[in-house]
């Protein structure tokens, strides 16, 4: 399967986009048309296309014998669409009900909904919300590493040694870095830059509470 190797960017790329389309108009159909059955279809497709990612990176992982960029990327994908995927499902369900409602010139939000909307105008609420993302996160980054570390990690030196001297994140080689493992210690220094922002943001919430921060 040459061609996949060839084409696997392009094949995840269209399937993620294809799969998010198929939620579109699965709410589309089932708000504006009231086409229940229909819009069912779309959303079988759009859980069949996640499914297949998962199987694309298990073939991937088959063909090289080892962990590439290229499942790593598709397994958060895979973990985003099963976790803050749903609150996100969820958020674009009301927006659909509430922009096609306008349109249809009726009410579809619940007292439910409703509530919800209010809650996530509260800046409290928001600061909670994203507080908990951080926690979550900051939980991950570690277990992450520790799976790093037993997998690829420089067992001569101390892992507090490089908590200590971080001079090693700035070095483009991995003679000194906690990683032997060139693509594991590029995704450890995005990813701390990434945890780095989200820090900053998810805690802004919470020592600077602002309406303006809604959603």
């Amino acid at each position: 399967m040459e061609w996949f190797q060839m084409y696997q960017w392009e094949v995840f790329i269209f399937l993620e986009i294809a799969s998010w389309i198929f939620l579109f108009l699965f709410l589309l159909l089932r708000y504006a048309f009231d086409r229940v059955k229909i819009g069912q279809i779309f959303l079988l497709l759009f859980l069949l296309f996640i499914l297949l990612e998962g199987i694309l990176a298990f073939i991937n992982y088959q063909q090289t014998g080892e962990i590439e960029t290229f499942q790593i990327v598709v397994c958060i994908f895979i973990i985003y669409a099963c976790t803050f995927g749903i609150s996100d499902f969820k958020k674009l369900d009301r927006y659909i009900k509430q922009k096609v409602g306008k349109w249809r010139k009726v009410d579809l939000l619940t007292e439910k909904d409703r509530a919800i909307m209010e809650k996530q105008q509260n800046p409290t609420y928001i600061a909670r919300r994203y507080r908990l993302w951080w926690y979550m996160h900051t939980i991950v980054l570690i277990i992450a590493n520790i799976i790093f570390w037993q997998l690829y990690g420089d067992k001569a030196t101390h892992f507090l040694s490089y908590i200590q001297d971080w001079s090693w994140f700035e070095q483009e080689t991995i003679h000194h870095a906690p990683y032997k493992h060139e693509m594991v210690m590029n995704i450890v220094r995005l990813w701390l830059v990434i945890y780095v922002v989200d820090t900053i943001i998810a805690w802004s919430y919470t020592f600077f509470p602002n309406k303006e921060k809604g959603e």
